[in-house]
């Protein structure tokens, strides 16, 4: 009798414990699931830190890149800086670009005298046809070829700015002459000659103002020319 209790009691003990064993597991289990739940959340955290890693990445990958996105900065900057260089090429224009020249550019000339003008008036206009664009600034050459020989114009004295002449753009400056109000013959004009500023080379054109000039009395030239960009002005 002793025997079997004691067989009983053996069971007993073991049976409690397999069922603390079970409920250790059934813990175990109970903290599997949640470290379970824990671990998609974690990896759903994980996949949206992807996707934010992935922006981390991509992040990073802009800090990597920052090299790249330095490198697409710098190539950002070089293209800025290329525009800063175009523009830099603007700003150091005399730099960078010619000075226009006598073969790259079409002189012409044509009245421009308004009635009532107390002078006539003949505007000369100068193209750029180089395929380049080219520096212009100051006062051309002008001289008149009449009857009594040469006549160089006397500048007005008008500041003259330095400017970019566009290719296939113009610009132009202003000849003015006084009227042969005299009753007399005067001086007649056969030709302009026109040397552009800074150059050697001139053209002569034919003279569209009035046929004659007054004769002069030696105190100096009665014609006028104004700088390049000033047409129209002279004075």
């Amino acid at each position: 009798m002793r025997v079997h209790k004691l067989t009983f009691a053996a069971l007993t003990v073991a049976a409690g414990l397999s069922l603390t064993a079970c409920q250790n597991d059934d813990a175990g289990t109970g903290q599997s699931h949640p470290s379970s739940a824990s671990t998609v959340s974690s990896g759903a955290t994980a996949s949206s830190s992807g996707g934010g890693s992935d922006s981390g990445s991509s992040d990073q990958g802009g800090a990597k890149d920052s090299a790249g996105t330095s490198s697409a900065t710098n190539s950002g900057a070089t293209s800025s800086g290329g525009t800063g260089t175009a523009a830099g090429t603007g700003s150091n224009a005399n730099a960078k670009v010619g000075k226009c020249r006598t073969d790259e550019l079409e002189i012409t000339a044509k009245d421009n005298t308004i009635d009532g003008d107390p002078d006539g008036t003949v505007v000369v206009e100068l193209t750029n046809h180089s395929g380049r664009d080219c520096t212009i600034s100051g006062y051309a050459g002008v001289d008149l070829k009449t009857s009594a020989g040469s006549l160089s114009a006397k500048r007005t004295g008008q500041q003259a700015g330095s400017a970019i002449l566009k290719n296939g753009k113009s610009t132009a400056f202003p000849v003015n002459y006084p009227f042969n109000k005299s009753g007399g013959s005067g001086v007649r004009v056969t030709g302009l000659v026109v040397t552009p500023p800074d150059e050697t080379k001139s053209v002569t054109l034919n003279w569209p103002g009035a046929a004659t000039l007054p004769v002069t009395d030696g105190s100096g030239s009665p014609v006028k020319v104004g700088p390049v960009g000033s047409a129209g002005q002279g004075g």
